[in-house]
């Protein structure tokens, strides 16, 4: 998003993002992307830990007007009623307000979301819009995939947006959801769940988080991060049900394919990553682990 704007007539003067955090294996400190942008583009940065302390650095700036994207929290007053604030949010609105809009999406069986620009006012993504489009849900789309193609339309939304004229309309009041944050107990597979809903839930936890099975006979537990509804022997077409692979819960072998029991049938993984380990294929786990 910063790359896209810093070329344009709409470079910001100042960006504001996070402090650095601990990251990777060795938990150092590293700056969010939006900070390595920033320096790249030569753009003055500030990363608060609360935005309340930077308000005289956001006034002496006297912005046109604000730009908010993936902030990670909330903006108060009295930035919202002191300056106009475009807030960039990938989903339909007032489907999915809150947190987690691209994985609720993809977790709900949504065929189709978009990006909304609206005008931050104190409730959670509730403001009037002025810009919103569509995109597609594929079948085989993962949180990645999906998210870089809504990070070019937000780019061209934005830009839109800012070039004007700007007419704000009112979210209607039907068709209202929340997505909610992830938490550990979403990247859970729940045996209890269809093959096509965990087939789901993997695609929206892919690459950024991660889904995970839990069976006690896996200390740690079993990475997931590719997975598809397990069809036995009826060919793609069959249904959960008609899979024939292990009871519910359970890891199980069929063909050479590792597959997990769900409610109604299997879902065979493709792809997982054993506790402390690296991602492998399910064939290079079997040739490692009994099953």
């Amino acid at each position: 998003m910063l790359d896209s704007l810093a070329g344009t007539p709409h470079r910001p003067s100042l960006v504001i993002t996070r402090p650095d955090r601990p990251r990777g294996r060795g938990r150092r400190p590293a700056p969010p992307p939006v900070a390595v942008a920033a320096a790249d583009h030569g753009i003055d940065l500030l990363q608060p830990e609360r935005l309340g302390d930077v308000a005289d650095e956001v006034a002496s700036a006297q912005p046109a007007i604000v730009v908010v994207c993936a902030y990670g929290a909330l903006v108060r007053e009295p930035l919202v009623s002191t300056y106009e604030i475009l807030n960039v949010h990938p989903s339909l609105l007032p489907r999915w307000r809150g947190a987690a809009p691209i994985e609720r999406a993809i977790i709900a069986g949504d065929t189709t979301t978009g990006v909304s620009i609206m005008r931050l006012t104190a409730g959670l993504d509730s403001g009037p819009i002025c810009r919103q489009e569509a995109e597609p849900i594929a079948d085989d789309d993962t949180y990645g995939t999906l998210s870089e193609r809504l990070a070019r339309l937000s780019s061209r939304l934005l830009i839109g947006a800012l070039d004007g004229p700007r007419s704000y309309v009112d979210q209607p009041d039907v068709g209202l959801t929340y997505a909610e944050k992830i938490t550990p107990v979403d990247r859970t597979l729940d045996p209890g769940a269809t093959p096509t809903e965990l087939a789901r839930r993997v695609r929206a936890l892919h690459p950024h988080i991660g889904a995970r099975i839990d069976v006690p006979s896996l200390a740690g537990g079993l990475g997931v991060q590719e997975a598809r509804v397990f069809a036995g022997d009826g060919g793609s077409g069959a249904a959960a049900g008609e899979a024939g692979g292990p009871p519910a819960g359970v890891l199980g072998v069929k063909d050479g394919r590792l597959l997990f029991g769900a409610s109604g049938g299997a879902l065979e993984l493709l792809r997982v990553q054993p506790a402390g380990r690296r991602p492998m294929t399910a064939a290079e786990y079997l040739r490692g682990h009994v099953v």
